[in-house]
């Protein structure tokens, strides 16, 4: 429902009473004198981050103050542009999603790093994906703090009773879709109308060779290609699972945490539990339910978290025998002669140009991302290194699988970033009103209607 202008105009301006109000605090000095650097973190990890902070102001002049972000990328990115869009000097540091430090930067809202800053920011330890998401125009302009790569997250009772290869690496979209459809099973996918929705259309673009757009340092000049084969292939595999028995029942509004309990459904009627064998049983609960076959699911890092510190809660699932079924392989192929691009995605660290504290902004930026910094982030928040070294940490190995922080570390090295725009906001705007509903992609229209229609949006001559 729409707003009179009477109540829109109201509205902003009490969001820039507030705005205002809250720069006004966050710009005071802390109580025992030192400067103090306004953080702006997402909600993901905040408690190590808070530790982070603290360790990092400690014995220092200045004093790391956390300041929490909306939850969704759309809303952080809103909620910085309109403070540094205001030259706000109190948005020190800020965390953020590495599709929006290229537009950050474009608008000069980056400090860029320099001398031993930008070459340890990017240096041979940061892996190649990482590195790549925080430069712009030959610069370095954030450093890297976290990152975040897609795999398969499986059943692998599942997958053996589907008669998948043991090579996983040679899974395609048709393997698991198929495998799933078959077997009782369903893929889990981000299938909502927001920024994840894009990360996988431009995976599966990606892995077939393909982008949705080229040249993008031609800003809005930039060559639109998502009207290619590899377009058409990826809209084939949306349109597939859509019209599938795998599609889980909310595809249209997925996201991220909607499908981590289709890993271990569970059935409690009285027929299932009486005709189940007694391997399938579990007690949840003091109820006996059957676990079903399960899903494919294509998610984050923080996955092997969330399962494996939930072993034991009421019974399960997951059990500690679950968790032993649970798998996880890199990102399937879109076609089959052509290795997968993951997704990449993580936190990447800017200073904002306006801090009154600039040496000391980049001071805590650089360490709030050392590689000790990484290694606490991924052991307590399962959120992965973009540093190489963490990855051969003591408490790295003694909290996650070897073959899955290897698979983690290669992901990231290997994957394949969404376009690197100052205009992104608005690519992934065009494609997602183009793309959505899942059900209603057909790779004879799909590709070419978002390809004209981005461009228009690109020359002004459409509005989103």
């Amino acid at each position: 429902m729409r707003r009179g202008r009477r109540a829109h105009g109201k509205a902003l301006a009490a969001i820039a009473a507030a705005a205002l109000a809250s720069t006004t605090l966050a710009a005071c000095g802390s109580s025992d004198g030192r400067a103090t650097l306004n953080w702006y973190v997402n909600p993901d990890g905040v408690n190590t981050l808070t530790k982070l902070a603290a360790q990092c102001s400690a014995g220092k002049p200045y004093k790391i103050q956390i300041q929490l972000l909306p939850s969704s990328a759309t809303d952080q990115r809103t909620q910085l542009a309109r403070r540094l869009a205001a030259r706000d000097s109190s948005t020190d540091l800020m965390s953020l999603d590495p599709v929006f430090v290229a537009e950050f930067a474009n608008a000069g809202w980056l400090a860029p790093l320099s001398g031993d800053a930008a070459a340890n920011a990017v240096d041979d330890d940061v892996l190649t994906g990482a590195a790549e998401t925080v430069k712009w125009d030959n610069k370095v302009v954030a450093f890297p703090q976290w990152a975040n790569t897609q795999v398969v997250w499986y059943r692998k009772s599942l997958a053996q009773k589907a008669g998948l290869p043991s090579d996983t690496n040679t899974w395609t979209w048709d393997d698991i879709i198929k495998a799933a459809a078959d077997n009782g099973g369903t893929v889990g996918v981000q299938g909502n109308k927001y920024e994840a929705y894009v990360v996988w259309i431009n995976a599966l673009i990606m892995g077939a060779g393909g982008n949705i757009v080229e040249n993008t340092e031609a800003g809005t000049d930039a060559k639109v290609t998502i009207d290619s084969e590899a377009g058409k292939d990826a809209a084939r595999i949306i349109q597939e699972l859509a019209h599938s028995k795998a599609a889980q029942s909310d595809l249209s509004v997925s996201n991220e945490g909607t499908s981590l309990g289709q890993m271990y459904p569970t059935d409690d009627s009285a027929k299932a539990v009486a005709s189940a064998p007694a391997s399938e049983i579990r007690t949840v609960n003091k109820k006996k339910v059957v676990l079903l076959p399960g899903e494919f699911m294509l998610n984050w890092t923080f996955v092997y978290n969330q399962y494996s510190g939930s072993v034991g809660d009421q019974g399960g699932p997951p059990t500690k025998a679950d968790l032993a079924d649970l798998g996880w392989a890199r990102y399937p192929r879109t076609v089959a002669d052509q290795p997968s691009k993951p997704p990449i995605g993580g936190i990447d660290i800017g200073v904002g140009s306006y801090t009154k504290h600039k040496d000391y902004a980049m001071e805590a930026a650089s360490c709030v991302t050392n590689s000790d910094a990484e290694v606490a982030l991924a052991a307590n928040e399962g959120l992965m290194p973009a540093r190489e070294s963490a990855y051969d940490s003591a408490e790295l190995k003694k909290a996650y699988p070897a073959d899955l922080l290897e698979l983690f570390k290669t992901s990231v090295d290997q994957g394949g970033p969404r376009p690197k725009s100052a205009f992104y906001s608005k690519i992934s705007s065009a494609v997602q009103s183009r793309w959505h509903p899942p059900n209603s992609v057909n790779p004879s229209k799909t590709p070419a209607e978002s390809a004209s229609f981005l461009k228009d949006v690109l020359e002004g001559k459409a509005l989103l």
